[in-house]
């Protein structure tokens, strides 16, 4: 098995960190639990560091600095660097000269976290194993002439040990000392900070934000564009607050929202927002609501046709009056939709005025046609003595 293992290839610190980490939070942290407990205190600091490195990461790392969806002030700034070295994800430069050379070779070889290379590449292989030499980062222009960025990128490693093992260590300590007042209450409650929100978060964090990598270009929808792997996953979007909605996020990479519906969970828009409000972050970059719609027409569309072509040529020879009629339906339905894209293309380049009652209105036009044409493709499925395959 290990004459298997690329021991040259291998990056031998990340490695070390990762596994161990984990094996840590798999062994020393249900050893901690069953001798000494768990309280509330320790599930509350897990949670906020959680939170505090989790959304670092998601709004700092990623909607910040790589795709400059909106613009921060210093101290957002500082705050999403500060844990954003706390999760151990390297720093801002790495993370975000990485994401950017993803978007730009999704799928193909100088893709980082190329899916094609299997799940588990995609989802930690790429930074355990160099496959490749190391690219040059030249596509982090404006991240190099940041001071605070660089400020980070030359201490990210001390800033990570800080404020990732010994800021929860400490705070421990001190609950320790202040609840039980004795100091090998005060050394188990240090311990307890360490390894739960410490090691396990950090673990924790770091799994759920591998899972954009692999499971959110592996298994799901796929409704704005199919041109590349990315998918929506709802639960993914639970653990990653709200990364999880990554083919809106490929197909839109500039918007500060992966969560575009009312309904979709994504309380990193939501703190953007918020931050907003206060004055401490600005310029938020949306989609116009007319371009998002058209995009998933467009993409219905297509697969409507697809499904379409693929039930005529099954069906030549076998065709009844009321398969022939269903087929006829969803071809009405095709021109129909092919009509309101059209009009979607001419909103979304400005030549036509649309009011956002307009577009929900034919937003409900086309989820009821949409319906429709699905249950005539069942109908024609049915008949066909085929599966039926959603539009």
């Amino acid at each position: 098995m290990f004459k298997r293992i690329p021991f040259d290839r291998v990056i031998w610190v990340t490695s070390t960190f990762l596994s161990v980490t984990l094996v840590i939070s798999l062994t020393v942290v249900p050893w901690y639990v069953w001798h000494f407990g768990l309280n509330w205190f320790q599930v509350a600091l897990f949670f906020a560091f959680y939170i505090a490195t989790g959304l670092s990461i998601t709004m700092g790392y990623h909607r910040l600095f790589a795709h400059l969806s909106f613009k921060a002030k210093t101290p957002i700034k500082l705050l999403v660097l500060v844990f954003g070295s706390a999760s151990f994800e390297n720093s801002a430069i790495d993370w975000v000269s990485d994401h950017r050379r993803h978007h730009k070779h999704v799928d193909e070889e100088e893709d980082p976290y190329d899916i094609t290379k299997g799940f588990w590449y995609a989802h930690i292989g790429w930074m355990m194993f160099k496959l490749r030499p190391e690219p040059p980062q030249d596509n982090i222009p404006d991240l190099w002439k940041d001071k605070l960025v660089l400020w980070q990128h030359r201490w990210t490693h001390l800033i990570g040990i800080t404020f990732g093992f010994g800021l929860p260590t400490l705070i421990g300590a001190v609950y320790g000392w202040l609840h039980f007042g004795t100091a090998h209450a005060m050394a188990v409650q240090a311990l307890g900070g360490f390894l739960i929100g410490g090691v396990l978060r950090i673990v924790c964090v770091q799994h759920s934000t591998f899972c954009i990598n692999s499971v959110c270009h592996w298994i799901g929808r796929r409704p704005y564009s199919t041109k590349c792997s990315a998918r929506d996953s709802g639960l993914v979007a639970l653990i990653t607050f709200g990364e999880g909605y990554h083919n809106f996020h490929h197909e839109f990479q500039h918007d500060y929202r992966n969560g575009v519906k009312p309904w979709q969970w994504d309380p990193t828009k939501w703190t953007i927002w918020t931050l907003s409000k206060l004055g401490l972050v600005s310029d938020l970059r949306r989609v116009p609501a007319s371009r998002i719609l058209l995009a998933e027409l467009t993409e219905a569309h297509q697969q409507l046709d697809a499904h379409l072509e693929k039930s005529t040529t099954t069906l030549s020879e076998q065709a009844r009056e009321i398969v022939a009629h269903s087929i006829e339906a969803v071809q009405q339905i095709s021109h129909r939709l092919s009509v309101r894209i059209n009009e979607l293309q001419a909103a979304a380049r400005g030549k036509m005025d649309v009011t956002r009652e307009t577009l929900a209105e034919w937003r409900r036009q086309i989820a009821e046609e949409l319906q429709s044409a699905r249950r005539h493709l069942e109908l024609i499925h049915a008949h066909a003595g085929m599966m039926p395959a959603g539009a």
